[in-house]
């Protein structure tokens, strides 16, 4: 008699579980996908590990418990990716940047620090070259919250190198705590850029949006290793000439290629 009620028992615990596996499905819900259990590829051309990232809908800019915002964040929206795609799992390395270009431009040499000293035009033709593009900022604001609709997705400490962290001096990628979909670095370490010529969000759904079809400045993203907490956010958008390296406004600017 125990032996049939512990069966019971177990079944009911079965069954509920299911139920709100098949509740969470009809809603919507997207599960993050661990950073063990993130599909991932090397691409030959650069030697890079790169993640599948799934097609969702998701909410972007200012995150719904963020006072800080500026207004460039502003307003919130959704956002839908039809198509799923690959964004590698770290910023360019300096050591794949080098295999692919035959250069570094980094001040701060070490193979396994990211590549600095990148114009936008640097990271869009490398990213040609190794068979990939730049994310747009829809795709890399996506990747970056990894399913999570915070201003971050775990601790700042944990997850990015920053001024109050780094000792404004580079650090190797992948060092720091991955977000929910096996990427590292999206916050800290170096500015990243992305496709998007930069303009200011509509408030309507939008999808698979490009921005703007012209414009003076390209968006970057993530921020760096010198900026405070306060800029280290996955909403937070800042922009620059897309022929400079941050030479002259001591900017630190690196960049992650992705792909369909």
């Amino acid at each position: 008699m125990k032996t049939a009620e512990s069966r019971w028992k177990r079944a009911k615990v079965i069954f509920a579980i299911l139920a709100v596996a098949l509740l969470a499905v009809r809603m919507g819900d997207a599960t993050p996908v661990s950073a063990q259990a993130a599909k991932t590829k090397v691409n030959p051309h650069d030697g890079l590990t790169y993640v599948w990232i799934s097609p969702a809908t998701f909410q972007m800019g200012c995150s719904s418990d963020d006072s800080e915002c500026g207004d460039e964040e502003k307003p919130a929206h959704s956002v839908t990716i039809t198509d799923g795609f690959w964004i590698g799992q770290t910023p360019v390395t300096q050591e794949a940047f080098k295999k692919v270009t035959g250069m570094n431009l980094s001040n701060n040499k070490g193979d396994g620090l990211p590549a600095e000293g990148i114009s936008w035009n640097d990271a869009d033709g490398y990213c040609k070259s190794a068979e990939m593009r730049l994310p747009t900022e829809a795709e890399w604001e996506y990747a970056a919250r990894g399913g999570n609709s915070s201003a971050r997705y775990a601790s700042l400490s944990a997850v990015a190198w920053y001024s109050d962290n780094s000792g404004n001096t580079p650090h190797k990628v992948a060092l720091k705590q991955a977000n929910p979909y096996g990427l590292y670095d999206m916050l800290g370490n170096v500015w990243e850029w992305v496709a998007d010529w930069y303009g200011g969000y509509k408030d309507a759904s939008a999808t698979d949006p490009h921005g703007p079809s012209r414009g003076i400045y390209k968006v970057l993203r993530g921020g760096a290793r010198d900026y405070a907490g306060s800029f280290i956010r996955v909403s937070y958008r800042f922009w620059d000439e897309p022929e400079d390296r941050g030479v002259n406004n001591g900017l630190i600017l690196g960049f992650r290629c992705a792909g369909n």
